[in-house]
């Protein structure tokens, strides 16, 4: 629950260093901020790439850029030179360098608690909530909207669904178009994620559905992958305008939790063997 509450980057509640720079972290709750501190030259296909063993960077990055100058060039070749004094975003897929005799100082608000660490460190394979989400019924929307219309109603809808995973500390995995992957620690940080997502789509005139398994997952380029994922693809298939769709393992992880499901029976997952209990969050 939100309250009230302060830390001072001083004594940061963690300092995590590799090559060429470091990143300080301090919790705030289920929030994790970074205050990035980078050596002109750094370079992350050779300072980091080696630590995380990914071709290129796979986090996004959200952040305020206070000093320096940082290079980013996206798999696709898009480049882009973010500036002292600039907001930035950083989709997963890139390569950052920095340029300049400053160093590179930023406050990042998304993937810090994550950023730098070895497989073995981020789980070769882990324990993780999937969830997905996407629009309901996308393509007539478009047709009924209109190009125009619909980018900008995509482009609205992609921001509020980050706002929900950053709030409750998840990992935007990929983005389908009209659509999320993301993973998150913990069972109910996920269900509240996800409670939050149709709910603000109300006045974009569009719904939203989720679904959501908790498996062990492996990891993979930095990637989960696995039957787990595939899970929870599938709950979200299942899912109806506005639902949000647990598994029974979920269901099973948020005793205590508060939040309330009814069950929706037992279903057949596509490609994966025996049924499965399915319930719906409660609003």
């Amino acid at each position: 629950m939100p309250r009230l509450q302060r830390k001072s980057f001083a004594t940061p509640d963690q300092v995590r260093s590799f090559p060429g720079g470091r990143i300080d972290l301090i919790r705030l709750g289920e929030i994790t901020i970074g205050r990035f501190a980078l050596k002109p030259g750094y370079c992350w296909e050779r300072d980091v790439a080696p630590v995380v063993r990914t071709r290129s960077c796979q986090h996004r990055h959200l952040g305020y850029a206070f000093s320096g100058s940082l290079q980013v060039t996206m798999d696709d070749g898009t480049m882009v030179v973010i500036e002292r004094g600039d907001g930035y975003e950083i989709p997963p897929g890139h390569k950052v360098v920095v340029v300049g005799p400053e160093p590179w100082e930023s406050l990042e608000f998304a993937s810090a608690h994550t950023f730098g660490l070895t497989p073995e460190e981020f789980g070769e394979r882990v324990l993780a909530t999937v969830l997905f989400s996407d629009i309901v019924d996308s393509t007539a929307t478009l047709a009924r909207l209109g190009d125009y219309t619909w980018t900008s109603v995509l482009r609205e809808h992609n921001m509020r669904i980050r706002a929900s995973i950053d709030r409750y500390a998840g990992r935007e995995i990929d983005t389908t178009g009209d659509g999320f992957f993301a993973t998150f620690d913990g069972a109910a940080k996920a269900v509240r994620a996800a409670a939050l997502m149709d709910p603000g789509m109300a006045e974009l005139g569009i719904r939203v559905r989720v679904g959501i398994h908790t498996s062990e997952v492996q990891i993979v380029g930095g990637h989960p992958r696995g039957v787990g994922v595939v899970a929870a693809a599938r709950v979200a298939a299942l899912a109806g305008p506005g639902e949000v769709l647990v598994s029974g393992t979920t269901r099973d992880l948020l005793d205590g939790s508060g939040l309330l499901l009814e069950p929706r029976g037992e279903h057949e997952l596509k490609g994966l063997s025996g049924p499965r209990t399915i319930f719906a969050l409660q609003r």
